[in-house]
């Protein structure tokens, strides 16, 4: 007889077999007792959970006739009526199982639904199971929602899904949806016990461990890994040999890596991840076994009072690694871990990426290897503060002989110990001390003082901020007031004949800012003098260029560009007026009520530039 595998073998018959699926079993369990059964269920949730399972036991619940055959509508099928049987053997007529991902066009679900419309051969029921229903196409999806909403009496539909998300809502207002979740390790720990106590293998507490992680929540995973321990392990799972199928890193070494961080022995990190790379192991791996550790930690920290169980050897290494690190350390390696994963495909090496992931929580470490750092930096920079010092002395006698020789007739030349009015740190040059002016005093009057030499050196005191309020900005706009405009006799004309040019864009670039720039001083019949202030406007293509503007314009005359000091220009009357407007925006803000109301009894501010005018 052929090998049945395990996740096969002991595959749930009935409720009360299944497990890690509580709520779905109770609402389906009341549903067949109290007879209040629906047209169509979806079940989702990720691989290996038990959708296709609860549809199987769902159909036996509604087609068991008992051991006598007499039975009705159940929540416990007995397993022994043909039925029940044929439903297990998969040859049962009215239950009918179709995989949407291979079978997942239009023309396979109307095959499909034309058997809707003929009763059941054999059992109470009609069963339709649709695995993986989100695979189907949308012509497929409505060519099925007519029957779905109003079936046959005799008609029940279930659908499983891994991904509700593809499926129509209008399949899902259809259905009653049932969530299968991921089973804990704990379940599938205790489940595989079970199956291999039945299987008479013995196994070790911690190789099952191992197993119920690896599964990620999949109890069908948990099995086929299972079977492919027994076969490593000759008959028998030991932590080394399923660690090792597995490719899962010693939890020692996870432990002895958290260990050297919380001591900020970064030699020892290094030395711990050579090992993982000269063992094959995964770093991927490491950083996650790290994660499960350190929230183990963080959860043992925040809830001191929390029992640990002294069995597990486990436990308790994490409760002492807990009481090492600190909580603020613990969150934070756990971030760089958790993002760490993520940055080992950027990484020339996987585990140059490890150890950098690692390495990054030392920096933020408070030790004595910052306090020598500090140390360091202050006694390297004792020598360099009194450098300048030195020098000063071995310069003094030199500057005083040089002052001596200078100094006129009846004065004394200045002492070279003698103090200066600055800091006598400060030494250097000859220097002449400036007095400080105080905050809020007059400033001293000035006296007259013989000429310094042409060597010395000035010394400006540094003057001392006061404690008063800084001056009052203003409200609302900042910007600088315009120039003043003194208007001329052509003024009025040539703002007009500017803004009509610059509005018509007949003059562009350097061309419309010689005719904005410029002051019109002279006008007659044939010719025409401007007046700038830059030289820069002054140019020949600049002023030939204007000049067939205003001939476009209706103005065929020769224009003269000179030099002087302007009065009068378009652009300052553009800005006095642009001014204007702003204040004006300003003023009718400020009577605002609302406004008013706002900074009276908030002290709100209005922000400076951020009024426009319309």
């Amino acid at each position: 007889m052929s090998y049945l595998v395990l996740a096969r073998k002991y595959r749930p018959r009935n409720f009360a077999e299944l497990v890690g699926q509580e709520h779905v079993v109770q609402a389906l369990s009341n549903a067949l007792t109290q007879q209040r059964l629906h047209h169509a269920y979806l079940f989702t949730g990720t691989r290996g959970v038990g959708k296709t399972t609860v549809s199987r036991i769902l159909a036996k619940s509604l087609n068991c006739t008992g051991a006598d055959g007499q039975g009705g509508i159940t929540a416990t099928p007995c397993g022994v009526c043909p039925a029940c049987t044929d439903i297990d053997a998969g040859r049962f007529v009215d239950y009918t199982e179709l995989d949407a991902a291979s079978n997942r066009g239009v023309d396979e679900v109307q095959g499909l639904l034309e058997q809707a419309v003929y009763k059941p051969v054999q059992g109470r029921f009609k069963v339709f199971m649709i695995d993986e229903v989100h695979m189907l196409t949308n012509t497929a999806f409505n060519a099925m929602l007519k029957t779905l909403e109003e079936p046959p009496e005799y008609l029940k539909f279930v659908l499983a899904t891994t991904d509700p998300q593809k499926v129509p809502v209008t399949v899902l207002s259809r259905c009653l949806q049932f969530n299968l979740r991921p089973m804990a390790p704990e379940t599938v720990q205790e489940h595989l016990q079970r199956v291999l106590a039945a299987e008479q293998v013995s196994a070790d507490a911690p190789a099952l461990c191992l197993l119920a992680r690896a599964a990620r929540g999949s109890m069908r995973d948990a099995l086929s890994l299972t079977d492919q321990a027994i076969a490593f392990g000759s008959g028998q799972l030991h932590e080394a040999a399923v660690r090792q199928m597995l490719g899962s890193v010693d939890r020692s070494v996870v432990f002895s890596l958290i260990e050297a961080l919380a001591q900020g022995d970064g030699r020892a990190v290094v030395e711990q991840v050579d090992q993982l790379r000269a063992a094959g192991q995964s770093a991927a791996t490491t950083l996650e076994d790290m994660a499960g550790v350190l929230q183990r930690m963080a959860v043992q920290q925040a809830v001191p009072t929390m029992a640990v169980d002294e069995s597990d050897r486990d436990a308790v290494r994490t409760a002492q690694l807990a009481q090492r690190m600190p909580a603020d350390e613990t969150q934070l390696l756990y971030s760089l871990c958790i993002h760490g994963r993520a940055e080992l495909g950027l990484a020339p090496d996987e585990y140059v990426g490890l150890t950098m992931v690692l390495l990054r929580l030392l920096p933020f470490k408070p030790g004595p290897a910052a306090g020598a750092t500090a140390e360091k930096t202050l006694k390297a920079a004792e020598p360099a503060a009194h450098a300048p010092a030195a020098a000063s002395h071995a310069q003094a006698p030199v500057a005083a002989s040089v002052a001596a020789a200078r100094a006129p007739d009846g004065e004394q030349p200045p002492s070279p110990h003698a103090p200066t009015p600055t800091a006598t740190a400060q030494a250097g040059p000859p220097v002449q001390a400036l007095p400080v002016r105080e905050p809020g005093r007059p400033a001293p009057e000035p006296r007259a003082a013989s000429p310094a030499p042409f060597d010395a050196v000035v010394a400006t005191p540094v003057r001392q901020a006061a404690q008063s309020p800084e001056p009052p900005a203003r409200p609302i706009g900042i910007e600088p007031a315009p120039p003043t405009v003194v208007p001329g006799a052509e003024g009025d004309f040539w703002h007009a004949l500017v803004q009509k040019l610059v509005a018509a864009e007949a003059v562009t670039a350097l061309t419309r800012e010689l005719a904005l720039q410029a002051e019109l001083v002279a006008r007659t019949a044939d010719c025409w003098t401007l007046r700038v202030e830059s030289g820069s406007l002054a140019q020949s293509g600049a002023r030939e260029r204007l000049q067939a503007a205003l001939a476009e314009a209706g103005h065929t005359v020769q224009l003269q560009v000179e030099l002087g000091a302007v009065k009068d220009c378009p652009a300052r009357r553009n800005a006095l007026a642009a001014t204007q407007r702003q204040k004006t925006a300003e003023s009718v803000l400020m009577a605002d009520p609302f406004v008013q109301e706002m900074m009276r009894e908030f002290g709100a501010k209005i922000v400076p530039g951020s009024v426009k005018p319309l």
